[in-house]
């Protein structure tokens, strides 16, 4: 893992917080090196309790994105008791990584072009090696589940609402 990635430090948090509401999710900032509560990987790593999710200064956005999508993907019997594990299976997962590299154009400042880097410094694995090459060639099937459950359009667009 590379520590030249993109955190929430790095960025002027409100932007951030204003994009999370919209999915009903809210933005907990703890202390530094305090354990953040919901973190499924813990250390930096974003956590998730119900429509919280808890984040340091130097947790990465990449991490705090994919948390965000995981809460904006689960069916709402999930989000209901959700502590932690957001329990997806691999086609969810896809999604939520699909996702993620949309929600990244909606911040100034990072966009999919540093999500990328950020992604690939920071250990995501793809069969065909990059999180570009995986989701301009290989995530149709990702794309696919995104639309059919009403989460983005079939340009590609974020539809700012949870799944149903």
């Amino acid at each position: 893992m590379n520590d030249d990635v993109l955190r929430l430090v790095d960025i002027d948090p409100a932007p951030l917080s204003r994009l999370l509401a919209r999915f009903d999710l809210r933005l907990l900032v703890g202390v530094a090196k305090a354990p953040i509560p919901g973190s499924y990987w813990g250390d930096a790593e974003a956590g998730l309790q119900e429509n919280r999710l808890h984040a340091r200064d130097d947790t990465p956005l990449h991490s705090i994105l994919h948390e965000a999508c995981h809460y904006i993907c689960m069916d709402s019997a999930r989000r209901r008791w959700l502590n932690t594990d957001a329990g997806s299976d691999d086609a969810e997962e896809s999604a939520v990584c699909y996702l993620q590299i949309l929600l990244a154009d909606e911040l100034d400042g990072l966009g999919r072009e540093r999500l990328f880097a950020d992604m690939d410094a920071w250990g995501y694995s793809f069969r065909l090696g990059s999180s570009r090459a995986w989701f301009e060639q290989d995530a149709g099937d990702a794309l696919d589940w995104l639309v059919e459950r009403g989460l983005v359009d079939e340009r590609q667009r974020p539809r700012f609402r949870l799944r149903d």
